[in-house]
């Protein structure tokens, strides 16, 4: 399972990182020149966490954001219902989606690569973190609020994007204090004759992790030893939203709290939509923000339901929005174009399979 080599370049984190605090890199003759200038030129290298490490050919620019709530601005926006959090010079810090936990934090900007699977690039300036609670208009004056946006808007530890791409081809391995790997390139699931691209489904992420795990209900699912490290799409979805950012989890897949197992059910019973494969509507792309999750019916053959997802990380360098999702050909999570490129616009292959997109 563990790849001996690794196409990318990574800060390495351990569980008990001595410091939270940012690293300059300085190279070479260039940033002799600037500093030659008198101007500094940093690179923010992802922190350590306990639990939390960051990996990925990312890099991060820019510096934290003013958290003085006099400085802040609220105003709302439609479709979906949102607030938009701003600074008196009206620059976008954050936006809050009534209904939905995760929030898109303006931050350092960063650029993910998978240069084993694609080309493409995505360069945002966008953190995913997960509220305490579902936004609701007005919730900034609760009192959670200040203190948690204050924190936040400085927070680079991983967050959902940095997590995601933990998993990626040559990912390294990190372990919790309890010898559990909870992070390292994963696989989608062991080779099966029955399956057109020749990998087995229904790997949730407790296979992944090699743990049995007891949900909310009570009920505890045993991971299948044989397929520890595997993780298909939906329980890609579930090992970072649900196992690493705190989402709660259901064991089934009906209506009711918590992200659900299968993409079919999360496509209809989580979060809130943004994007409906109804229409035109599944064209208003600029409505989707980092983090979402999106939905596609890749076999029709099976009925009308969503059958595969992923998660949107932005607009690469070529103008396309690309996801990340566990898949068969590249055999585990990837933005890349292994047979069908990752994008939802256009008409490709999942473009036009594009059921809906949600937002946790």
């Amino acid at each position: 399972m563990t790849h001996t080599r690794s196409p990318y370049q990574y800060a390495p984190n351990e569980e008990h990182h001595a410091s939270r605090g940012p690293r300059l890199v300085i190279v070479g003759a260039a940033a002799l020149a600037l500093i030659a200038i008198g101007v500094l030129v940093f690179i923010v290298i992802g922190r350590g966490q306990d639990d939390n490490g960051q990996f990925a050919d990312t890099e991060q620019t820019g510096s934290p954001t003013a958290t003085r709530p006099a400085d802040w601005v609220f105003d709302r926006a439609n479709n979906p219902a949102r607030t938009i959090v701003r600074d008196r010079a009206g620059g976008q810090l954050a936006v809050f989606t009534d209904g939905a936990r995760t929030v898109d934090l303006t931050g350092p900007t960063r650029t993910f690569r998978e240069p084993k699977f694609t080309r493409a690039s995505v360069t945002v300036d966008v953190w995913v973190r997960l509220a305490p609670h579902q936004w609701s208009k007005g919730a900034e004056r609760d009192s959670w609020f200040a203190a948690w946006f204050s924190h936040e808007l400085t927070d680079t530890s991983p967050d959902a994007l940095g997590i995601a791409f933990q998993y990626i081809y040559g990912a390294p391995d990190l372990y919790n204090s309890k010898g559990v790997r909870y992070a390292g390139d994963a696989q989608f699931g062991p080779f099966s004759s029955s399956d057109p691209d020749g990998r087995a489904e229904n790997n949730d992420f407790y296979d992944y992790l090699g743990i049995d795990y007891t949900f909310p209900d009570g009920k505890t699912r045993d991971a299948n030893k044989d397929r520890y490290g595997d993780v298909d799409c939906s329980g890609f979805l579930r090992l970072v939203y649900g196992y690493r950012m705190g989402y709660p989890m259901r064991e089934t897949n009906t209506p009711g709290p918590g992200l659900p197992r299968r993409a079919f059910a999360m496509s209809r019973y989580a979060g809130v939509q943004v994007l409906s494969g109804q229409g035109e509507s599944a064209r208003n792309y600029d409505a989707l923000q980092p983090g979402d999750l999106v939905f596609f019916n890749v076999d029709p053959s099976d009925g009308p339901q969503a059958d595969h997802s992923g998660m949107f990380l932005g607009v690469d360098e070529a103008g396309h929005y690309r996801f990340i999702s566990s898949r068969t050909l590249a055999n585990g999570p990837t933005m890349g174009d292994a047979k069908f490129a990752a994008v939802v616009d256009g008409d490709g292959h999942f473009a036009l399979a594009l059921v809906n997109a949600k937002r946790l």
